[in-house]
C-alpha cells in the first residue's frame, strides 16, 4: 500500500513539475497540452487535474486554462530545483546528459529535505 501512495506522489510531483515548466512557455495551457506532453491520453489527464484540484495545487478556468497555485507552485518549484541540481552532479561525475536526466527524475523524489541541503 506505501509503494502505490509512494508512486501516487511521484506522479502528482512530475505533473506539477510539467505544468510549471509547459506553463512557463505557454500561459495559455490546457490539458491537452499536459497529455502531450506526457503522451497520455486526455481522460488520464483529467483525472489528475481533478485530483489536484481537489488538493488544491491547480486550477483550471472556465475557458480550460491550467494554472498552479501558490502550493502548486512551491512543491513544482522544489521538484525542479531537486532536478537541476541532480542532474548538474550527475553530469559532473560523468554520467551521460541523458542518462542524467533520467535518473535524477527518479532521484528527485526520494531525496530528503538534510541530503538536499
Amino acid at each position: 500500500m506505501t509503494y502505490i501512495k509512494h508512486k501516487a506522489e511521484e506522479s502528482l510531483e512530475d505533473y506539477l513539475e510539467t505544468i510549471m515548466l509547459l506553463g512557463n512557455k505557454n500561459s495559455n495551457l490546457h490539458a491537452i497540452d499536459i497529455a502531450r506532453e506526457f503522451n497520455y491520453s486526455k481522460p488520464s489527464v483529467s483525472i489528475a487535474l481533478k485530483n489536484m484540484r481537489e488538493k488544491g495545487l491547480v486550477v483550471v478556468s472556465d475557458d480550460g486554462v491550467v494554472s498552479l497555485t501558490d502550493e502548486g507552485l512551491k512543491i513544482a518549484k522544489r521538484v525542479y530545483e531537486r532536478h537541476e541540481l541532480l542532474t548538474k552532479w550527475l553530469v559532473s561525475i560523468g554520467v551521460p546528459a541523458d542518462t542524467a536526466e533520467e535518473d535524477a527524475c527518479k532521484m528527485e523524489h526520494d531525496m530528503s529535505e538534510t541530503s538536499f541541503n
